[in-house]
Parts: structure tokens; C-alpha cells; sequence
């Protein structure tokens, strides 16, 4: 027994290595998802009005408030965009189907996906928030606890939409299409063209009920120090165990 768990643990190893490997190889999803939010937050932050206070942004200089936003677009452009084409390539290809007739087990190949594509989304968020700090000064989160809860749970409702544009895909290129769909109105209750601060209240309660939306708030509310609002953190869980539910009942292997 000992030894079929540990096999079955270093097949799951390569499994990871080989998905990160393949990763490393495409460097236009390496650009988007790690260098794009860094290089838009620098170009933002060599605009001087974006330098100086703005009540519209509650006082926060319009690079403070880009901040979270940086932080989002990354795992947006991964969830949404890479991992659905590159699994749904995978079941086009008929590479799952092969799979299934193995020791290796699709899930294995679909754990992988997941933890290589939210690694990366994890890496390309510390970046963003290294750049704010080194380049323009942009204080740390205040409650980096919360921050990082609400960091988790971005990833995971990303990774779960994701699923879901997989599972509901039959071909690249349609969740290429779906994925583009739905991409830009998560980058829009992100914030990517307007942070939720500077919202109208009633719009930014209606954003605030969506994955992104709730995400950006509850950032928003740890990056000022205070411990991101229950509400928000309860719409990301909700979120996620929706997807990952629907994603669960409609995916297949074939």
C-alpha cells in the first residue's frame, strides 16, 4: 500500500515538473500573466497625476489604488485566458483520453494545471507588489493576513472559472472565445479602467457581488490595514464552490 502511494506521488511530481517545464516554454503566457500587470503599473506610475493624491481614490495616489488591480490582472489572465485553452488542448488532442488508459491519471495532469497556473498567478502578484513598493513607494499591505486570504481566494475563484470555460469547451478555440468573453468584464470589476474607489457607490455594490469585484474590495480593505470585510470574503467562497461545483458536473475527460 506504502509503496502504490508512493508511486502514485512521484508520478503526481513529474506530472508538475513536466507542466511547468511546458509552461516555461511559452513565453507569451509567461509575459502576460507575470511581466504585463508589472509593466502597466510602471507605465501608470510614470504619469505624474497618477503620483499625486486624488480624492477620487479616497485620498490614495492613483498608483496606490492600481495596485490591487496589478495584482488581480495577473491571475485573471491566467485563470481565464491560458489554463482553459491549454486543457481543453489537452482534451482535443486526445491526450486525456490516452492518459486514462495509464497508471497516470487525468486528475493528476488537471492538479498540475491548477498549481502551476496558480503559482504563477502568486508570483506575478508578489511582483506587482514589489514593483509599487521599489519603484513608486506604495506602502505594503496593512493587514498582510487578510491580504493574503483574500489573495488565495482570488486564485482559487480564477482557477475555478477557469475550470468551467474548460469543461464547457469543446475546442481551443472556442474557449479562447468564452475566455476572451468573459475576461474583459472581470477586468472591469477588477478595476483594470476604473478602481472600484472610484465607483459610484451603487455600481460598486453591484461589482462587489462578482468574483473580481469582491476580490478588488477585499484587497483594497487589507491594503489599508484594515481586515478584509467578511461579505466580500464570503462572496469569493461562495463563488468558488459554485464553480468548482459546475466545473466538477460538466467537465470531460473526452
Amino acid at each position: 500500500m506504502s509503496t502504490a502511494v508512493g508511486n502514485t506521488a512521484l508520478v503526481n511530481t513529474a506530472v508538475l515538473k513536466a507542466e511547468i517545464r511546458l509552461l516555461g516554454r511559452e513565453p507569451g503566457s509567461l509575459f502576460w500573466i507575470l511581466l504585463f500587470p508589472v509593466l502597466l503599473l510602471v507605465i501608470l506610475g510614470s504619469i505624474p497625476s497618477f503620483r499625486d493624491p486624488d480624492p477620487s481614490f479616497d485620498g490614495l495616489r492613483g498608483i496606490d489604488a492600481y495596485v490591487p488591480v496589478a495584482v488581480l490582472l495577473g491571475l485573471v489572465v491566467g485563470g481565464l485566458q491560458a489554463m482553459p485553452q491549454t486543457l481543453t488542448g489537452y482534451r482535443e488532442r486526445g491526450i486525456l483520453r490516452r492518459m486514462s488508459t495509464t497508471p497516470l491519471r487525468p486528475v493528476a495532469l488537471l492538479s498540475a494545471q491548477m498549481l502551476v497556473y496558480g503559482g504563477a498567478a502568486l508570483v506575478s502578484a508578489l511582483l506587482a507588489l514589489a514593483a509599487g513598493r521599489l519603484a513608486f513607494d506604495v506602502k505594503l499591505p496593512g493587514q498582510p493576513f487578510g491580504y493574503a486570504l483574500a489573495l488565495v481566494l482570488a486564485v482559487l475563484v480564477a482557477l475555478a472559472l477557469g475550470a468551467v470555460i474548460s469543461a464547457v469547451s469543446r475546442t481551443t478555440k472556442i474557449a479562447g472565445a468564452i475566455g476572451s468573453a468573459v475576461f474583459f468584464p472581470a477586468m472591469f470589476c477588477a478595476g483594470v479602467w476604473l478602481p472600484v474607489q472610484a465607483m459610484p457607490d451603487a455600481l460598486a455594490k453591484v461589482v462587489g457581488y462578482t468574483p473580481f469585484g469582491a476580490a478588488a474590495q477585499a484587497l483594497n480593505e487589507a491594503a489599508a490595514g484594515d481586515w478584509p470585510g467578511w461579505a466580500h470574503l464570503g462572496v469569493l467562497a461562495a463563488w468558488t464552490v459554485l464553480l468548482t461545483a459546475a466545473a466538477s458536473r460538466w467537465f470531460r475527460w473526452e
